[in-house]
């Protein structure tokens, strides 16, 4: 085996040994307090991520999903009603991680789902491509 096929190995294997971290939390488990994101910025600080293959997930998998919902204007007394729920995921849509799929119901309210592979990223407010993934598929390019 060369040194070629050692990295490559440990490339694409490293991130299966271990189990992807996820926030999990959904706006409408607390109606008093915005503790997901719904309405203000979510803070990381006060919550934790759970290994999404533990007991402590409700959903196991293998990446983590943010999904939002939004009324039209007038939808409610408040202007909007908004809905976040972040947690484990195991199959997506498109089964494509590191993008959002977006739409709109019949009855107007406008829909996101967002899917990322790495630790805590669906507790940004936007999804990322994690920097070890580019590094990756650079170093895969240039020894292939």
């Amino acid at each position: 085996m060369n040194i070629k096929s050692i990295i490559l190995f440990f490339l694409y294997t490293a991130p299966t040994v271990f189990c992807v971290r996820c926030y999990q939390c959904a706006s409408s488990q607390n109606l008093i307090e915005d503790t997901c994101g719904a309405y203000k910025r979510f803070d990381t600080n006060s919550h934790i991520a759970v290994e999404c293959g533990s007991d402590e997930s409700h959903i196991p998998g293998s990446f983590c999903v943010k999904l939002t919902q939004q009324g039209p204007k007038g939808f409610i007394w408040d202007g909007r009603w908004r809905q976040v729920i972040r947690r484990c995921a195991s199959v997506s849509e498109t089964g494509v991680t590191g993008v959002c799929n977006w739409g709109v119901y019949e009855n107007g309210v406008y829909w996101e789902e967002c899917y990322c592979s790495s630790d805590e990223c669906n507790g940004a407010s936007s999804i990322y491509i994690p920097i070890a993934l580019l590094l990756s598929a650079i170093v895969t390019i240039i020894l292939t």
